[in-house]
């Protein structure tokens, strides 16, 4: 099939555009170009806000158009306008950050969705490209962890491991979330290119257990090699803070975790990463790699007063 990837070069995308061209697909991108682009993809060079850049795609007609950057309705609306809508399918990446809070776990497909959510874009995407008749997949990540991950989430841990600080965890630790590794999501991804039953579908994603904070900060301890009784693990009292902020600590403050049956049901999908062998993978494949070993703590001593 000849794709187009709005993004591509950057965590997701780029693990998606790996496989994809391992399957012998002929890969086009559409990034600003701040980043690399293998030689096998055509890289079309542009800013998706941008009408000049945009009529590029116009030459084009594309089986596959795969968004990973978007985040309104109006940026899907654009670039669908230019490029034209894709004689097979559209993948759409959603986030699990559009369900509202709720006390009934796990969270399915159809709860309710938070009006109020940074993420609505998203999920008004999706209404619409359903409300459109436009064939599409969407998929819902937790949070996503690997190689290539530019949000600070097992990095956050693995500083403070790396560098034998105290680890700030919530209260006790026993609030429940939930990740998911880029390669799993990947897989998932391709996966349900190969099955009608996945059209107009929308799907949680992430890994198969939900963890502890507690268990979370443990289990990435391990992953660096290292000892959990040699951590000092420090409460911290977050009522003050904002539940879903994560300037202090990298994850919502409140359980978090989905249903992943109907992916699993779907598309015959299983995740291969268990969470210590996906932060294995993430801290020796990427953190080691590419730390720059520079560190600021003073946050932490906020979590504190």
């Amino acid at each position: 099939m000849k794709v187009l990837f709005y993004g591509g070069t950057r965590f997701v995308g780029k693990a998606l555009v790996s496989m994809l061209l391992s399957q012998g697909h002929e890969i086009f991108v559409f990034t600003r170009g701040n980043l690399p682009v293998p030689k096998e993809v055509t890289h079309l060079k542009g800013d998706r806000s941008n009408d000049e850049d945009l009529k590029q795609l116009s030459d084009h007609s594309f089986d596959l158009i795969v968004d990973s950057s978007g985040r309104k309705l109006e940026d899907t609306q654009r670039l669908l306008e230019f490029s034209g809508l894709p004689c097979f399918r559209f993948i759409y990446i959603s986030s699990a950050g559009v369900y509202e809070n709720t006390q009934l776990f796990p969270v399915a497909e159809e709860s309710s969705i938070d009006a109020k959510s940074r993420h609505i874009g998203k999920a008004k995407t999706e209404s619409w490209l359903k409300a459109e008749g436009i064939p599409f997949t969407s998929f819902r990540p937790t949070y996503i962890y690997g190689p290539g991950n530019y949000n600070p989430i097992e990095k956050w841990f693995f500083d403070r491991i790396t560098n034998n600080r105290p680890i700030p965890v919530p209260l006790d630790g026993q609030t429940i979330t939930q990740l998911g590794h880029v390669y799993d999501l990947a897989v998932a991804i391709a996966k349900s290119l190969e099955t009608d039953k996945a059209i107009n579908q929308i799907y949680n994603c992430s890994g198969s257990k939900a963890v502890t904070f507690k268990g979370l900060i443990e289990t990435a301890i391990l992953a660096t090699g290292n000892k959990v009784s040699d951590f000092n693990l420090r409460s911290f009292d977050p009522s003050k803070l904002d539940p879903k902020a994560r300037k202090l600590f990298p994850l919502r403050l409140t359980n978090f975790f989905t249903d992943t049956n109907k992916i699993k049901n779907d598309l015959s999908w299983e995740p291969k990463f268990d969470l210590l062998n996906g932060l294995i993978d993430s801290y020796k494949n990427d953190y080691l790699l590419v730390n720059n070993n520079q560190f600021d703590f003073s946050s932490d001593e906020l979590l504190f007063d």
